[in-house]
């Protein structure tokens, strides 16, 4: 089976910018609500814990939220690892 890997990279490309930003905004809460947890002041910061979850005022993603942020992670994962695999096999072949 052989991988097109300018899909691949398409792919990547795509999808990079589109999980920046729940990636970073589950990074963010999820470390800030567990040092407020740490110093035992985590009932002043549910709202963390509420948008670390997907739950986004009036919309609420909580139960789709977790496994669109890991399905996008997993994605990049894979073609990121993909794509190294391509240029190192390239560089090994120019050698």
């Amino acid at each position: 089976m052989a991988i097109n890997f300018s899909r691949v990279r398409q792919l990547h490309r795509t999808l990079a910018p589109i999980m920046v930003l729940p990636l970073l905004l589950t990074l963010v809460t999820g470390s800030l609500y567990q040092i407020a947890d740490l110093t035992g002041k985590e009932k002043d910061f549910d709202w963390l814990l509420d948008l670390h979850k997907g739950h986004f005022g009036s919309l609420k993603l909580e139960i789709i939220y977790p496994f669109l942020n890991a399905l996008g992670l997993l994605t990049l994962a894979i073609t990121g690892v993909l794509m190294w695999l391509n240029m190192r096999r390239r560089t090994e072949r120019r050698s």
